[in-house]
């Protein structure tokens, strides 16, 4: 047993320098790209950071979950595709614990950890943002 999960860890660590390592940081931008928008969103709708909201708000954890699948979904599925594809090609089989492993490192881990924190940020700077006046307001 020791000599497989030896085999895996060492197989996993060669991945960002071989074959396809681009996918070791355009999978994970994406996933960043979209925890930005959707931390956005939820500053604007007022609703808590994504992964605290997870464990604290029971109500909505479903409907939170399946807004987070529904967003990093492709960008998870693309990189098991990729990472099968690598397997087939470096590794001359499948290896699918190792893909599931590499694309929830590399799609869902940074999405849940970015998300929260740009929501706090956004919130922050939203509610620091002057208010633009209109006509008619009066003057400070």
């Amino acid at each position: 047993m020791a000599d497989v999960l030896t085999q895996m860890w060492r197989e996993i660590a060669e991945r960002p320098d071989g074959p396809m390592a681009f996918r070791f940081y355009l999978q994970p931008l994406m996933a960043m790209l979209f925890a930005v928008r959707d931390g956005i969103k939820d500053a604007h709708a007022g609703r808590p950071a994504y992964f605290w909201a997870l464990f604290t708000d029971p109500a909505h954890r479903r409907e939170r979950l399946r807004e987070g699948w529904h967003a990093v979904g492709r960008i998870f599925l693309l990189a098991v595709v990729m990472d099968v594809i690598y397997q087939l090609t470096v590794l001359k089989g499948p290896r699918p614990l190792q893909g599931l492993l590499v694309a929830v490192v590399l799609a869902l881990v940074p999405y849940v950890l970015l998300r929260g924190p740009v929501n706090r940020l956004a919130r922050g700077l939203l509610h620091h943002r002057p208010r633009a006046r209109g006509p008619g307001s009066p003057a400070r």
